[in-house]
C-alpha cells in the first residue's frame, strides 16, 4: 500500500472538540473514537472527563445498549432463504472462504453460510484485529462513555435508527460487491491489518483529516473503500440535522468513529458549514 497523503487541516491533531454558537444554550462536545484502541487511551486525552461531566446526555451512532435492537440486527444479518452464497463463487473460491473461516473463526460455511457477506467480512476482520492488533471488544474505547452513561442512568441516544443501522452494516453496498470484498479479505488479510494499524497510528496523533483521506485515497485496496466513505459523507449531512435539537439544548457528549469526522466532508466540517463554532478543546 502506498504512503498516506498528509493533508494540512486546521483541525488536525485533536480528538476532542467543543461545539457552540448557532443558538446553542450551552456548549456540547464531540469525541473522535477508534474501535481498535483500548479504553486506557482515554486517560491520555486532557480534559475529556471534565467535558463529559458537564454534559447530561450521550449521543452515538447507534445505541448499542438497546438489546431488542441488537436482536433485530442479528436477524438482519441473515440471507434471504432464496439466496445461496455458493451461487456467487466458483467452487475453488467457495472452498477458500470456507477454509479461512474454519481456521480463523472455528466455523465454516456449513454453519455460517446463511449470513450476509458483509457480516462474514466483519467477523473475519475482527478476528484478524484481535490476533494482530490486540483488539478487545470489551475494552474498546468506542463504547466506553456509552456504557458509563447507561450505568449512571444518563440518557443515550443513537443518531441512526434500527433500519438505518441495518442498512449501514449489511446493505450499503450491492450484494455482488459484498461477495467480492469477502473474497478479497480472505485472500489478502495482511492488507486489512496494515490498513487498520495505520488508522490507529493516525488516530493516536489526532490526525483526523489524514484518516479521511487515507480511507478514500486511491491506494486503499481494503474492504473499507471509497464507496463506503461516500455513504458516510452523505450521512454526515443528515446527522447535522439530527444533532440540531441536541446542540441547541447543549450539554451533549457525542462519541463517533474518527473516520466520520475529519476532512472536508467530515462531520466537523459539516457542523462548521452549518454555523457552529467547532474548536479543539486541547489546542
Amino acid at each position: 500500500m502506498g504512503a498516506c497523503l498528509i493533508v494540512p487541516d486546521a483541525m488536525n491533531g485533536q480528538v476532542l472538540y467543543r461545539i457552540s454558537g448557532n443558538s446553542a444554550v450551552a456548549p456540547s462536545y464531540i469525541l473522535a473514537t477508534n474501535r481498535m484502541v483500548d479504553m486506557t487511551f482515554i486517560d491520555t486525552i486532557p480534559n475529556v472527563f471534565k467535558c463529559y461531566a458537564e454534559c447530561d446526555k450521550v449521543l452515538t451512532e447507534f445505541a448499542m445498549q438497546d438489546y431488542e435492537a441488537l436482536a433485530a440486527l442479528r436477524q438482519a444479518a441473515l440471507l434471504p432463504d432464496s439466496v445461496r452464497l455458493s451461487n456467487f463463487y466458483s467452487d475453488e473460491q467457495y472452498q477458500e472462504i470456507d477454509d479461512a473461516l474454519r481456521i480463523n473463526l472455528g466455523m465454516g460455511l456449513d454453519k455460517l453460510g446463511r449470513m450476509k457477506p458483509s457480516y462474514l467480512t466483519e467477523m473475519f476482520r475482527s478476528e484478524l484485529m484481535k490476533r494482530w492488533l490486540k483488539y478487545d471488544e470489551d475494552r474498546s474505547m468506542e463504547t466506553f462513555f456509552e456504557k458509563v452513561a447507561a450505568q449512571n442512568d444518563v440518557p443515550v441516544y443513537g443518531l441512526d435508527d434500527i433500519g438505518e443501522t441495518m442498512y449501514m452494516l449489511f446493505d450499503r453496498e450491492p450484494f455482488h460487491w459484498q461477495c467480492e470484498e469477502l473474497l478479497k479479505v480472505v485472500e489478502y488479510p495482511e492488507k486489512e491489518v496494515r490498513f487498520e494499524r495505520s488508522l490507529v497510528e493516525m488516530y493516536k496523533y489526532g490526525r483526523l483529516a489524514d484518516m479521511a483521506y487515507f480511507v478514500k485515497g486511491p491506494d486503499n485496496q481494503t474492504s473499507l473503500s471509497f464507496s463506503d466513505y461516500k455513504v458516510y459523507a452523505q450521512r454526515n449531512k443528515q446527522w447535522v440535522k439530527r444533532l440540531t435539537p441536541y446542540l441547541r439544548e447543549g450539554k451533549a457528549f457525542i462519541t463517533l468513529n474518527a473516520i466520520y469526522l475529519g476532512g472536508e466532508d467530515g462531520l466537523l466540517a459539516q457542523l462548521r458549514t452549518a454555523g457552529y463554532r467547532v474548536k479543539a478543546v486541547n489546542r
